[in-house]
């Protein structure tokens, strides 16, 4: 037991030791010897034995006064896939804490969403990851810090308070003790940056395999003018942020996501990296939601030929739900000309830039502006209509919160209760909004298609009852048979 969380040293040992990079961000190597700690994969000569602690979070590994390896990264590994897959308030927490509440709320805001003291929240969080909410956040703070300094050019000061730090010294004092040397020494040999200011260029990190096609297919068939494009294998979109708006530019590679944001205040970047992750599903373990999916043999075939398929997710949940509910019922095309129509009676939310930058795409429109739409900018039936300014008012006067931070089961209770919000429309919330990797469409006219396409049962019920044994993964499986049909 490692920090209340059960990590084997002989697994943990034997994972370093091969250099598995499906374990990178599982857990954290501490090497004593050194005082460094490093992702499982590190290139690095295996440690002796006696030289290595296990952390199950990075904030637990500086906490033991250990320094990031230079030559891993550690910081830039991809996020445990457990937050994915976990409903309960440590999974709910660490979600927010990606998100940056912590930074713009404080540790009494983090609490709050969640519904608890903050003593108990910080036992919660130290019992499971050897490190509390303050400590989390620092270590976000340390790795936005370290992306700024080596990708931008702006200074040192600017990037202290953008990073959300309190004060340069507070800065200066967290990057020497989490890198081993001061911010003005981690700029020898940097890129320059390929924008102004406001713009950096990172790479994603991800668990391979990914299936980048079927990526951007899926998004290339919803994209809708000014808010996001696929393009030349790059998906572009307009972004939302809490202190300002933003653009995200993301190509995939081998091993990562390049992706290049360009943000109005780049206070954002952590919650802005935070979302492409999660809109692209980059923590997730496709090893073993392939494993569990291909135990239907009519499905098995397909996961060979196709590997690390993927859930898009979202970057803003009520964009989904207006997304979903103009799709009841009517094609994919009908919804995006509905939708495109939709965008026209709204004014945009970023302002013109010179066109030698490019013109920028615009956030989805907020609850709050949707509100304001008459009758006549809904091209759609009065159910529908009435169905999205329903979601639009529980956002604004009850608090819905359609993000992966909320509790999923009781959003989606509350969904329930909107007219004209059904099962698969807050199923489908719950699997891309709300990030539940458990939520099956049953009663899916494609997925029924899809199963009928690989001779598994298509009635509603009788599917549902087939799919238990993808638990956890079925809506990795509605993705599946989404391509089967």
């Amino acid at each position: 037991m490692i920090g209340g969380v059960e990590l084997d040293f002989e697994r943990c040992y034997r994972a370093v030791d091969s250099r598995d990079q499906r374990f990178d961000g599982w857990f954290y190597t501490g090497v004593t010897s050194t005082g460094i700690y490093c992702r499982p994969s590190c290139p690095a000569m295996t440690p002796k034995r006696q030289n290595v602690r296990f952390f199950p979070s990075a904030a637990a590994a500086q906490g033991a006064g250990l320094r990031a390896c230079r030559r891993c990264r550690p910081d830039a590994s991809p996020g445990s896939p457990q937050w994915d897959v976990r409903a309960d308030v440590v999974g709910r927490a660490m979600r927010l804490i990606a998100d940056g509440v912590v930074d713009r709320n404080g540790v009494p805001g983090l609490a709050a969403r969640l519904g608890y003291t903050e003593r108990h929240l910080h036992r919660m969080l130290r019992a499971e990851l050897g490190a509390g909410p303050l400590a989390l956040a620092r270590a976000q703070r340390a790795q936005t810090a370290r992306t700024l300094i080596e990708t931008t050019e702006l200074g040192l000061a600017e990037i202290a308070f953008a990073a959300g730090f309190g004060s340069v010294r507070q800065f200066n004092d967290t990057v020497r003790e989490v890198y081993g040397v001061a911010p003005s020494q981690m700029r020898t040999g940097r890129r320059a940056t390929i924008g102004g200011a406001g713009t950096v260029t990172l790479r994603l990190a991800y668990r391979p395999p990914l299936h980048a096609d079927a990526l951007l297919d899926f998004l290339a068939r919803r994209t809708l003018p000014g808010v996001d494009e696929v393009r030349d294998g790059t998906y572009r979109r307009g972004l939302r942020l809490p202190n300002g708006t933003g653009e995200a530019a993301l190509t995939p590679a081998d091993g990562y996501v390049a992706a290049t944001l360009r943000l109005t205040d780049l206070r954002d970047l952590a919650p802005a990296v935070a979302r492409c992750r999660r809109l692209f599903d980059l923590d997730a373990d496709p090893v073993a939601i392939d494993q569990t999916l291909a135990t239907a043999p009519a499905l098995a075939p397909a996961v060979a030929a196709e590997p690390g398929v993927r859930v898009p997710r979202a970057v803003d949940g009520f964009e989904i739900a207006v997304r979903a509910i103009a799709t009841q019922q009517v094609s994919l095309a009908s919804a995006r000309t509905t939708l495109a129509h939709l965008l026209t009676q709204l004014p945009p939310t970023l302002p013109a830039v010179d066109q030698d930058e490019g013109a920028f795409l615009r956030g989805f429109p907020g609850a709050e502006e949707m509100l304001g739409v008459p009758d006549s900018g809904f091209r759609m039936g009065a159910a529908r209509r009435e169905a999205i300014r329903g979601v639009a008012r529980a956002v604004v006067d009850e608090g819905l919160d359609l993000a992966p931070g909320g509790d999923r089961e009781e959003t989606v209770r509350r969904l329930l209760a909107i007219p004209g919000v059904g099962p698969w429309t807050a199923g489908y919330l719950a699997m891309r909004a709300l990030g539940d990797p458990d939520a099956f469409l049953a009663t899916d006219l494609a997925v029924r298609r899809g199963a009928a396409a690989l001779d598994l049962p298509d009635q509603p019920k009788a599917l549902d009852a087939y799919a238990a044994r993808w638990r956890p993964w079925r809506s990795y499986a509605v993705i599946r048979l989404w391509r089967a049909a």
